[in-house]
């Protein structure tokens, strides 16, 4: 059902002309029928992000950070295989936190989408290391 799901929200989302076949990464002002597709996409990517962030970060903090699907971005989404192919690349841009205000870091990660459904790891780039408060420092790293 989980997978029917993800599917039909993909195919939604990416139905939706886009100009150029990209989405850029602006700030909207108010909400859209695109903006709610794009949002039900990144809550069902959320666990594929969260596993991947936390893969990357392990070695550095305490504690898995968090992913608030409000702090992603999506920079790229494009059909790979032409108009009305399943198979798609999505390019976005997250900024992990250890709770409300602290920002670890800001991670570029791509990822192949396919029918099925099915979500493939493709490159994961970390960006930026944001400094920690110092009185969690000791606590998180």
């Amino acid at each position: 059902m989980r997978k029917s799901i993800i599917a039909l929200i993909l195919a939604i989302t990416l139905i939706i002309p886009i100009q150029n076949k990209t989405v850029l990464a602006t700030k909207p002002t108010q909400d859209s029928t695109q903006l709610k597709l794009q949002d039900m996409l990144m809550v069902f990517l959320t666990p594929y992000i969260y596993k991947d962030v936390s893969e990357y970060y392990k070695s550095s903090l305490k504690f898995n950070p968090i992913i608030e699907p409000w702090r992603i971005d999506v920079i790229q989404a494009k059909r790979v295989t032409g108009f009305r192919g399943f198979d798609f690349s999505l390019i976005i841009e997250v900024e992990p936190t250890m709770g409300q205000h602290v920002l670890v870091g800001k991670d570029r990660i791509e990822y192949q989408l396919s029918f099925g459904p099915s979500v493939k790891l493709i490159k994961f780039t970390h960006l930026t290391t944001y400094e920690l408060p110092p009185d969690l420092k000791d606590i998180l790293r």
